[in-house]
């Protein structure tokens, strides 16, 4: 009878240490993998997604330290050239574009929203454009980074951000550029990569590079001269 006691506690012994032990490791390996995420975003470094949940939609910060908010799924309004854009922005383009052709000046929106895979694809293409000229793999991503943002990290990806160039035949690009760096506040617009700013945005100054800011936002940052992480950072 003693003997059949001690077996059973040993049983129920051996079973009380499976039981933790299967329980021990997934929640170490979480521990692990959330302590990983905290690092990175302590120190700075990138996670594949963002979670500015509680952030305004026009105000959400994407750039090379901040990703994309996880599932974020824009309505989409399609410009007659094709290229897409946020809907929420669609009025206040349409007024800006529709003032600009009234004084003579008139733009085209090149590039709009994009998508994940169409942004590995521009990615990808710069990157084989330093290599061809024999940049190591190491110095053409880091260079092509300067100038395309890495997926996930794009402000296209938004529908927020566009770029906006000269029809070429019936103005230049300087006209457009001058006219957007005077104005396209008014309309919440702003110069996203504002040169004396690459050391704080991380990208090479882009005249052509307009993002949507809503209107208060962005009189406040032309006003001061100052850029969207600087913006975010003192509101």
């Amino acid at each position: 009878m003693i003997q059949s006691e001690a077996k059973g506690v040993l049983f129920m012994t051996s079973q009380r240490h499976r039981f933790f032990r299967f329980l021990f490791i997934p929640l170490l390996i979480l521990a692990v993998l959330l302590g990983l995420v905290l690092f990175r975003q302590h120190a700075g470094l990138p996670t594949r997604f963002s979670t500015q949940s509680n952030t305004p939609w026009n105000l959400i910060l994407v750039n090379n330290e901040h990703a994309l908010p996880r599932g974020y799924s824009p309505e989409l309004t399609t410009l007659s050239n094709g290229v897409q854009v946020d809907s929420r922005i669609y009025p206040d383009l349409q007024s800006m574009f529709d003032d600009m052709r009234t004084e003579g000046v008139y733009p085209v929106v090149g590039e709009g929203y994009r998508s994940e895979q169409q942004q590995q694809e521009m990615m990808q293409e710069k990157i084989d454009a330093y290599l061809a000229e024999g940049y190591s793999e190491r110095k053409a991503r880091k260079e092509a980074e300067k100038w395309v943002a890495k997926p996930n990290y794009s402000e296209h990806q938004l529908g927020l951000a566009l770029d906006i160039n000269a029809d070429k035949s019936r103005c230049d690009n300087d006209t457009i550029y001058q006219w957007l760096s005077q104005n396209a506040y008014r309309y919440g617009f702003i110069l996203r990569y504002p040169e004396g700013k690459e050391d704080i945005t991380g990208i090479d100054y882009e005249p052509w590079h307009y993002r949507y800011v809503g209107k208060e936002a962005a009189q406040e940052i032309q006003s001061e001269n100052i850029c969207l992480e600087e913006y975010l950072e003192k509101t």
